[in-house]
């Protein structure tokens, strides 16, 4: 057998050794750590220009019009609640993170767990941990379907898409009685969430109700809080120093970011404006079409038993 000797350069050498120790060592992940002299982060979150025209679906284009009408316009069709808007466009279940944390306060996290009820996925909007399990549960006495995607501007892709079973104690015919009121847990459904290197968000939506949106948001410290219905967020036992902070609404084309200072032992205040999307946006308009009207429901009716909904 005959060996070939193949020179190599001093540089090129080197240059292998970078490469390796690049693609073999990992991501510096977050440490927990005694934080000395923390600060606290407080804040606001505004919707400017208004809230937006909310989408409406027909509700006789899917199933189970007369248990999901229970929350509805009154008229046939279902709006999505995408904005809640407090006094001075303040706008609750916006997301709120801190940039760059290396070390800090305990990084906890308990399973999210998410309800399907009146055919609303409850909450709107979660914070979740990349690599994580997230529950989800239907209280409702007819079939879901769970979808997730990733988002992001190269586009989504599936997470999971599983059947949510109901739970097999309500009636047979509880799903065509918008009077019954009973909400029981049917089998929940855990899945975990792993999501493409530096995607963030993810959507899950209902396979046979397409008004049925919950939004997920990936967090990799502890340093993050919701906005309350208020808009207001609070953020505690920060290590001093200069930070990037960011908030994230579903309807925010971006991720809005600010330079904050922590002082030792102090408060600092940011304040965020989302603007909403506009232009073009899935669903459509809450208008009555003579071909998918309530009336081929024949005697049945779609009743607002638990909520009128308003725009």
């Amino acid at each position: 057998m005959h060996l070939k000797v193949v020179n190599v350069s001093r540089f090129t050498v080197i240059l292998i050794l970078s490469l390796s120790l690049f693609i073999v060592l990992p991501a510096s992940a977050y440490q927990e750590a005694s934080v000395v002299d923390g600060g606290t982060i407080t804040g606001v979150v505004t919707l400017k220009g208004g809230k937006p025209i909310p989408r409406g679906f027909n509700l006789v284009t899917f199933p189970d019009p007369i248990y999901c009408g229970r929350i509805s316009k009154g008229h046939g069709f279902r709006l999505l609640k995408e904005f809640e808007i407090g006094d001075d466009a303040s706008l609750k279940d916006v997301v709120v993170e801190l940039l760059g944390v290396q070390k800090g306060k305990p990084f906890t996290f308990s399973t999210p767990h998410i309800e399907a009820r009146d055919c609303r996925f409850t909450p709107f909007v979660t914070v979740v941990r990349d690599h994580d399990k997230v529950e989800v549960v239907n209280m409702d006495p007819v079939m879901h379907d769970i979808q997730a995607y990733e988002t992001s501007e190269l586009g989504p892709r599936v997470l999971f898409n599983v059947p949510l079973p109901m739970n097999s104690s309500h009636p047979q015919t509880a799903g065509m009685d918008a009077e019954y009121h009973k909400h029981m847990p049917g089998t929940p459904m855990t899945q975990t969430i792993n999501l493409t290197k530096s995607r963030r968000i993810f959507v899950m939506q209902c396979g046979f109700h397409a008004y049925m949106e919950s939004w997920g948001f990936a967090v990799d410290n502890p340093y993050y809080a919701k906005t309350d219905a208020s808009g207001k967020f609070t953020i505690g036992d920060v290590p001093p120093g200069t930070y990037k902070i960011l908030a994230w609404h579903p309807q925010e084309r971006m991720l809005i970011e600010q330079e904050v200072t922590v002082p030792a032992k102090g408060t600092v205040t940011a304040r965020f404006e989302v603007q909403a999307r506009q232009g073009a946006r899935a669903g459509m308009a809450a208008v009555d079409n003579p071909h998918f009207g309530i009336g081929i429901l024949g005697s049945r009716e779609i009743k607002p038993t638990v909520e009128l909904q308003q725009p």
